[in-house]
């Protein structure tokens, strides 16, 4: 047994012997109940979590970081909010300020659904097993898209397969596509898309290229939560560009 188990093991049973006592975990423990769901998580990036306000562990006499079920299933929130919806830590801080002070957040993205402090059972679950790799004929099934739509979105470098499989990210445009398809945009349509996406990487690359290129797995943090708020202005500067445009089509 090593050492780490063997601490859970006593705070377990210690949590036995003593009904509604909380069971504790140390750093390591919180990043191995992780781990399988965010490979990527590390003990800086929980840190600066802390450092941000997103989380608020309790100290030992000693300094030590203690977190509790509820910590955890909160760090499990961030990390899913941030993978899965591409949220920046600044709207998942509103979330979390709005949880704690017992009110219901606002906009929160499709099928997310909170009690305050952690995240619900529902949710939980979702989130553990969120991180999929999905067949061709899943991702069709998930998306309505037909088999040779799907093949057209390979073909046009829209969505890519790794092992035979697509992930996530690759399920979210596949609907799109699909979405855009019934308007008779097919996926050939869409290339300048997929330029402009490279386009704007380029520029969200190059402006945290300061951060990202030191070595630490802080500064990697930093640099992911800088990119992802570069990003969401880089999207609303795109969907108002639009807007602007379509709004002229109903002037006379």
């Amino acid at each position: 047994m090593n050492h780490s188990t063997g601490r859970r093991l006593v705070d377990v049973q210690s949590a036995g012997r003593h009904p509604g006592a909380a069971v504790i975990f140390n750093i390591g423990e919180v990043l191995a109940q992780l781990g399988d769901d965010f490979p990527t998580v590390t003990a800086s990036k929980i840190r600066f979590y802390e450092e941000k306000g997103l989380i608020s562990p309790q100290r030992t006499p000693a300094g030590y970081r203690q977190f509790r079920d509820a910590d955890v299933e909160r760090l499990r929130f961030v990390l899913a909010l941030q993978r899965d919806h591409y949220l920046p830590l600044k709207v998942i801080r509103e979330y979390l300020d709005a949880i704690d002070q017992g009110q219901t957040p606002q906009n929160l993205p499709p099928g997310v659904s909170i009690a305050p402090r952690m995240v619900s059972d529902g949710l939980a679950v979702e989130m553990r097993g969120r991180s999929r790799r999905l067949t061709p004929d899943q991702l069709r099934a998930e998306c309505g898209a037909s088999a040779e739509l799907l093949e057209s979105m390979v073909s046009y470098g829209l969505v890519h397969q790794s092992g035979g499989y697509f992930d996530d990210h690759s399920l979210r445009v596949a609907k799109a596509c699909t979405d855009l398809a019934a308007h008779g945009l097919e996926p050939r349509h869409l290339r300048p898309f997929q330029a402009a996406a490279d386009r704007e990487f380029g520029l969200v690359e190059r402006a945290v290229s300061p951060m990202s290129s030191r070595k630490d797995s802080t500064s990697a943090a930093r640099a992911a939560e800088a990119a992802r708020e570069i990003a969401e202005l880089c999207l609303a500067l795109h969907s108002a560009l639009i807007q602007a445009r379509i709004s002229g089509m109903e002037t006379p």
